[in-house]
């Protein structure tokens, strides 16, 4: 495993109940979801995004088929974040709302005329 997922994974356990198991595997899951899309980035890398498929006289250009499978992983990823239960509720920090929701909280009533 790379360094960078290595991290990533240090990272996600650290924002989850690592008693709770079936959290733990959601995270072990996401992590190998992860390392099939590097797989399938470094094959179209090295393919290109299109390749040629040579039957009998005939020649085909088709999407590269880990183009499909990162639409597949990327789905599956982001159905598992969602069901991940983070500690803090969320991956968003809470001083990243809006300055418009951040002002609301700096009037109060007595502010109206």
């Amino acid at each position: 495993m790379s360094e960078t997922l290595e991290q990533l994974k240090e990272q996600l356990l650290l924002r989850i109940d690592t008693d709770d198991l079936m959290e733990v595997d959601k995270v072990i899951r996401y992590i190998k979801l992860r390392e099939l899309d590097l797989a399938c980035n470094e094959a179209i890398e090295r393919d290109g995004a299109t390749i040629v498929i040579e039957n009998g006289s005939q020649k085909f250009i088709k999407a590269h088929p880990a183009m499909n499978e990162k639409s597949k992983l990327n789905s599956q990823m982001i159905a598992l974040e969602k069901s991940i239960n983070f500690t803090n509720g969320n991956l968003v920090p809470t001083s990243s709302l809006s300055t418009v929701e951040a002002k609301k909280s700096d009037y109060e009533s007595s502010d109206l005329v």
